[in-house]
């Protein structure tokens, strides 16, 4: 299960037809370890019900400030224990009552009592969002520092098409996630890549290799949680670039190495995680090679050496690198940490984790090993990310949520 140091949301639903999107928003949240306390406003549970919130997040669901388990004050006692509450769908009503201090049920209550950060994911028809009074609502929030998820752009339950729209909830558990880390990695700007890379033989057929591109996107997710500036080349995935990245795609190592050499003067910390190949055809052909009975032979070439590359350069970022070895783990992983003069490199063996969903990773550095247990790839990411901040000496791990 993913770890963060976010333990408890408060996790609020106001009356529109987006509640639906919440009840995926608590899974996801629950999956990376969070735990969810729902809280509804009574035009909330016509549109989706108190029972399948309470099965989701595995607690009672709260829809009266009388519901408190004998405190008498849950207001209080709820927002108290919450590091953060979310208010997912924030209907224009409830936005109304949020940015006029008014509390007349328990969640806005709850809101007007807090003493942890509030974040709202406003849903609502086009016109309602862009009505004048709407937007003086949304700007009295934004003053008083409650974070605005949102909304997004699209068809709407009225038949409508525009901007209103609550985000999806993988968006919304991502952004959540990205407000409420510890910025460890503000100001710093992290270039990485990603994938494999596919190198053609001719039009149809090409050498490339397994690597799926997780460990990549979960370090570029993990790295803008922290308040990163993430710029992430990726080689061909089947993956979605998490939220606030940079992307820019890669066909082949030349592509790759192209696109780092653009942007490498501006990183402050360099991951070099695709499974870049090693040699590419010294002649690919245009056409479809046509099949015969007599072998065919091809010519590679060595592809440049990327990570190399960034680690030789006069003034270099802080260079880490990923070693996917099949034997030998430990011996190959400091010949290669040694050979480019990594400060840093994170190793793994290739039959457990190429494709996987989880890992187990050894660092490498200068003070010996460092184990990171087996677990999701999300996980992990933090976990070495955190690592890279000791490492760097320069951001006290001690930091504080914005």
């Amino acid at each position: 299960m993913e770890q963060t140091n976010i333990q408890r949301i408060v996790l609020g639903l106001s009356g529109g037809i987006a509640a639906y999107k919440t009840a995926e928003l608590a899974r996801l949240l629950i999956k990376q370890g969070i735990s969810v306390q729902v809280a509804m406003t009574e035009a909330a549970c016509h549109f989706i019900t108190p029972v399948t919130m309470q099965a989701l997040s595995g607690k009672p669901v709260l829809t009266s400030q009388w519901d408190d388990g004998g405190s008498g004050m849950p207001h209080i006692s709820l927002s108290r224990a919450a590091d953060a509450i979310v208010i997912a769908p924030a209907t224009a009503d409830f936005i109304a009552r949020l940015a006029h201090g008014l509390a007349d049920d328990l969640l806005s209550t709850m809101c007007l009592a807090r003493d942890c950060p509030l974040l709202i994911a406003p849903a609502m028809n086009r016109q309602m969002w862009e009505h004048p009074a709407t937007q003086r609502n949304i700007a009295q929030l934004k003053a008083d520092g409650v974070i605005i998820l949102g909304p997004d752009s699209g068809v709407q339950a009225c038949g409508e098409e525009g901007l209103g729209r609550m985000l999806e909830a993988a968006q919304l558990a991502q952004d959540i996630m990205a407000n409420l880390q510890p910025q460890l990695l503000a100001g710093v700007n992290i270039l990485l890549t990603a994938g494999p890379t596919y190198e053609a033989i001719d039009a149809v057929r090409g050498i490339t290799n397994r690597s799926s591109g997780k460990m990549g996107y979960a370090l570029a997710r993990a790295a803008r949680e922290m308040g990163a500036q993430v710029t992430l080349v990726s080689g061909p995935v089947a993956l979605e670039a998490p939220s606030g990245v940079q992307l820019v795609k890669a066909e082949n190592a030349l592509e790759m190495f192209d696109a780092v050499k653009k942007r490498v003067a501006e990183c402050d910390v360099f991951i070099g995680v695709a499974a870049v190949a090693d040699y590419r055809v010294a002649q690919p052909s245009a056409q479809k090679i046509k099949k015969s009975a007599n072998n065919l032979t091809l010519e590679l070439v060595p592809n440049p050496d990327i990570l190399a590359y960034v680690a030789a350069l006069p003034n270099p970022p802080f260079c880490v690198g990923f070693a996917a070895e099949s034997e030998n783990l430990r011996v190959y992983a400091e010949q290669k940490r040694a050979a480019k003069k990594l400060p840093l490199l994170a190793a793994n063996l290739a039959q457990q984790a190429i494709g996987a969903d989880d890992n187990e990773l050894i660092l490498f550095d200068d003070a010996g090993e460092h184990l990171l247990p087996r677990s999701d790839k999300l996980t992990q990411a933090r976990a070495l990310l955190n690592h890279i901040v000791k490492l760097r000496g320069t951001i006290k791990l001690e930091g504080t949520a914005r």
